[in-house]
């Protein structure tokens, strides 16, 4: 069985962009304005074991299957955790990117980005204790293009760097804590 995600995304002019990315930075700005706590979210996502070593993911009202390839006792029907958290990671980079484009007045045609990420398996077999279980090094290869100059999407760079969720989430420690349970 292959699943394939065949969400469509609607076209949008950058106009139309440009008028959704004003709209919601003005309705954030004047929410957190009026009540500060309402800046503080809780994002609540829950996944059940399928397959071999498979998890269907339920996201809000999304669904998602999350895999691993054979070598790694997977059925290979879907990307791997590793996968989605690279995938996390560049589509919140896109989001970003779009985001303070447009609050800095830095016109962006077309925004490709690519990761890669080194992972030595050897600490999850149990294998050696002392490599990181993680990824060792992410590399992301942010392509725009665009009237501006190169110092413009530095600017840009600079402020996507600054403000993305997910590259501070691969940046930067953060707290987790995991309870259990035995039903």
């Amino acid at each position: 069985m292959t699943l394939i995600n065949t969400v469509s995304v609607p076209e949008s002019t950058s106009d139309e962009r440009a008028a959704r990315l004003t709209e919601a930075g003005a309705a954030w700005g004047d929410r957190i304005a009026a009540k500060p706590a309402s800046a503080q979210l809780t994002y609540r996502v829950g996944g059940a074991g399928e397959g071999s070593v498979a998890t269907r993911i339920t996201a809000g009202k999304h669904e998602f299957v999350v895999d691993e390839p054979a070598a790694l006792a997977g059925d290979d029907v879907a990307a791997s955790p590793v996968e989605f958290a690279l995938g996390a990671l560049i589509s919140c980079q896109v989001v970003v990117y779009r985001l303070y484009a447009q609050a800095l007045g830095i016109r962006v045609d077309e925004i490709d980005i690519s990761a890669e990420g080194d992972l030595d398996v050897r600490r999850l077999f149990g294998i050696d204790e002392s490599v990181r279980a993680g990824f060792s090094e992410v590399r992301l290869a942010v392509r725009l293009s665009g009237p501006e100059s190169a110092e413009k999407y530095e600017e840009l760079k600079a402020a996507v760097d600054a403000h993305c969720p997910v590259l501070d989430l691969f940046a930067n420690p953060t707290p987790v804590v995991v309870s259990l349970s035995n039903q």
